[in-house]
């Protein structure tokens, strides 16, 4: 239960514990970000404007009010600077287009297809180095994942628009959208989307990349709930991608990332929602292996009959803070309907294990979407240099003890190596085969899960350049050493999540043979010479070499 009422050497104990969490996430929300954005700031200060390139010239003709070159400094400084990760800013590109419409993005992608076509002529083969790359949201760790240097960025944040249906059923979203934009209009009237579940995460990368969400356990997939989208290919043709409406890229779109052409907007099932209970548990480190075992019980209640599909998978994290040198434990819960008393947990989550643990701090509340996905934001806010790497293994207690032990285990070389500003953490949340059955059908591979899964994930920031290597390969080193285990433990389950994968993983071959195939058909048959696959940056790619057309 809750922290009750102590006396003594035990209640100051109790003081210091509270002051330390107090710190802690203070230091998670608000950790020198506003120094790492001047940094950025600084240095694209320091730089001299290039003279145009010969395509940004014709860009900035055809499209006179939607090209930003270096020369308009401050809207370009702007611009560069919007990235969430610290990486991505300081990638110099020599200019952004920011289209206000599709048949102007169509303009410009027609402009780059000709540019793309000259260099592979000139070149004999489609081994470019990439003309340009495309930005949702921007919230991805990835180098280069949505910008390029010295190329094209298309910038899609004026794509804005959200438009619920009159009766409610579905609403328009912008593909330059993030997920607040959406929620703030449809908690307005009382509707929700499965979407996403941090407030500041682009609704393109994380629809297009499969996408889990809170209502995952009522719906399915972000992906498989997508009606509609409209798509800019490389030829420039705007089209609709449907299930009667080139049904092939419709469901290639549906977990095949950025490959087959930039979507201008989605059209997604919405459905009745008011408020949600949502928040986080914060425990001290010492409860890691009691948060374990609940987590495993909680996973495996899907199979029982107390299984409640408004109840969202729980996220148990793990987090190293270096400069305070503590662990903490922070467990996100949500129910996706507020129950009939608001100040008592929902019945579901009263009967689990989390409410008996031993906690210093819950933020455990009925509140519109908005805000629950907003206090996800920032728990990890921008300007901060970042690493995403993960794997997936079966909801097995053994494995996930070696998970933890992993990444327990890096931490005293990231002391040694004293990673100024990192916080380390390790993220456990469950994929149920119920869900991954919901909505339409994908090419995500997941159609023969029968048992539950668990996506292993690392979230990592830091603060300095100097680090970057070494954060990287720790991050993988560790998630290697959960893979061995996993697979000599016969819990190992060739499922990548996209989304938060590092540059070395590949996520598609864990889509199964039959899917990646689908997938470089559908790409061949919209996109012929490849303009996605080599001439736009970012993302992972379908390696279309291993197919004959």
């Amino acid at each position: 239960m809750a922290i009750q009422a102590v006396s003594g050497s035990t209640a100051t104990a109790l003081v210091i514990i509270v002051s330390l969490l107090v710190l802690i996430i203070g230091y998670l929300r608000a950790t020198i970000v506003p120094k790492a954005a001047e940094k950025a700031t600084a240095s694209v200060l320091a730089s001299t404007p290039t003279e145009p390139s010969k395509l940004t010239k014709t860009l900035a003709s055809a499209l006179p009010e939607s090209v930003i070159a270096q020369q308009n400094s401050t809207e370009f400084k702007r611009s560069i600077n919007s990235y969430w990760a610290q990486q991505e800013c300081e990638i110099v590109p020599a200019c952004v287009v920011r289209p206000r419409n599709a048949e102007e993005l169509s303009k410009a992608v027609k402009i780059l297809k000709e540019e793309f076509d000259v260099e592979v002529y000139r070149k004999g083969d489609k081994k470019t180095e990439g003309l340009f790359a495309v930005r949702g949201g921007g919230h991805s760790p990835l180098p280069g994942a949505a910008s390029i240097d010295d190329g094209v960025v298309i910038d899609l944040s004026l794509f804005r628009e959200v438009t619920p249906s009159e009766d409610g059923t579905s609403v328009v979203i912008g593909g330059g959208c993030k997920w607040a934009d959406v929620s703030k209009v449809l908690d307005g009237r009382g509707l929700a989307v499965v979407g996403g579940r941090n407030s500041a995460v682009g609704v393109g990368g994380l629809t297009l990349g499969g996408g889990l969400s809170f209502f995952s356990p009522r719906f399915g997939m972000v992906c498989s709930n997508i009606i509609s989208y409209e798509i800019v290919l490389a030829s420039g043709t705007i089209t609709t991608a449907s299930s009667t409406n080139n049904p092939d890229l419709w469901r290639a779109l549906k977990g095949g990332s950025n490959n087959f052409g930039i979507v201008t907007s989605f059209t997604a099932r919405s459905f009745s929602c008011s408020k949600i209970w949502s928040g986080f548990l914060y425990l001290p480190s010492f409860q890691t292996n009691k948060v374990l075992s609940t987590f495993h019980e909680s996973v495996n209640r899907v199979n029982s009959d107390t299984y409640d599909n408004f109840a969202a998978g729980p996220i148990a994290c793990f987090s190293y803070v270096h400069a305070i040198g503590l662990k903490i434990i922070s467990v996100n819960l949500c129910y996706t309907q507020a129950p009939e008393n608001e100040k008592k947990w929902p019945i579901y989550w009263q009967t689990s294990g989390f409410s008996n643990l031993w906690r210093i701090w819950s933020t455990l509340k009925v509140q519109k979407l908005t805000s629950a996905t907003d206090e996800m934001n920032m728990l990890n806010p921008p300007g901060r240099r970042q690493v995403f790497a993960m794997t997936t293994i079966k909801n097995d207690p053994a494995t996930l003890a070696a998970a933890h032990a992993a990444y327990d285990a890096a931490i005293s070389s990231l002391r040694r190596v004293k990673v100024k500003g990192l916080v380390w953490t390790l993220v456990m949340q469950p994929l149920l085969p119920d869900w991954v059955h919901k909505g339409d059908a994908n090419p995500l591979g997941l159609n023969d899960v029968d048992e539950a899964l668990v996506i292993v994930s690392f979230t990592v920031n830091w603060d300095e350049a100097q680090n970057d290597d070494f954060v990287k390969s720790t991050t993988r080193q560790t998630v290697e050493k959960i893979e061995v285990f996993a697979v000599a433990n016969k819990t190992a389950h060739r499922y990548r999540y996209v989304n938060y994968c590092a540059e070395w993983q590949k996520p598609f071959d864990g889509y199964g043979q039959a899917n990646v195939e689908f997938l470089k058909r559908v790409s061949r048959n919209y996109d012929p010479e490849g303009l996605f696959q080599d001439g736009c940056v970012g993302g992972f790619k379908l390696g279309l070499e291993n197919i004959e057309a």
